[in-house]
């Protein structure tokens, strides 16, 4: 399996680690997929999102695969007044990752990184090695100091999302 950046820098931080190879269907990048086909239950496999957060200001958001990013919520944790998703055509630039294999780890730039909470109820997680179709398993004290991401609630809650 080929090495990616994001597990050079866990080598180089002499940080544990497993990778997970998937066939990618380029027409279904989502986390439930991915779970699926790595055989984990979909709240352990947290995406990666890349947010605006004001001009020219980025921030990661990482929450498990099953939840949607509530905005004011990462707003709150990153200081900012609103947040939004980076378009597409972005994303690239910004990161050197494209879409289904973004990953804070080795990105071109770095930002910000908000984990959800929830990533401390498990002994492993899994998140994309920076690349579609490979994923990397650690736990999540080794991630957040892997990636000096901060804990906040970034989960839109389930009984219907904050109106603006």
């Amino acid at each position: 399996m080929k090495k990616t950046n994001a597990a050079r820098i866990l080598d180089q931080m002499a940080i544990p680690y497993s990778m997970r190879e998937y066939e990618v269907d380029p027409d279904d990048l989502t986390a439930a997929t991915v779970a699926r086909k790595i055989g984990l239950p979909l709240e352990q496999v947290f995406k990666t999102l890349l947010t605006t957060t004001g001009p020219g200001e980025y921030a990661f958001a990482v929450l498990p695969g099953d939840a949607e990013l509530d905005f004011k919520k990462l707003a709150r944790a990153t200081g900012a007044r609103k947040t939004a998703m980076v378009g597409l055509k972005d994303l690239q630039p910004l990161t050197g990752y494209i879409r289904g294999g973004v990953t804070v780890l080795g990105a071109g730039k770095s930002f910000p990184a908000f984990a959800d909470q929830t990533i401390q109820g498990f002994d492993c997680i899994s998140v994309s090695a920076g690349q579609r179709g490979i994923q990397i398993l650690l736990s999540p004290e080794n991630y957040l100091r892997a990636t000096g991401a901060a804990l906040a609630d970034l989960r839109k809650d389930a009984g219907g999302e904050e109106r603006a």
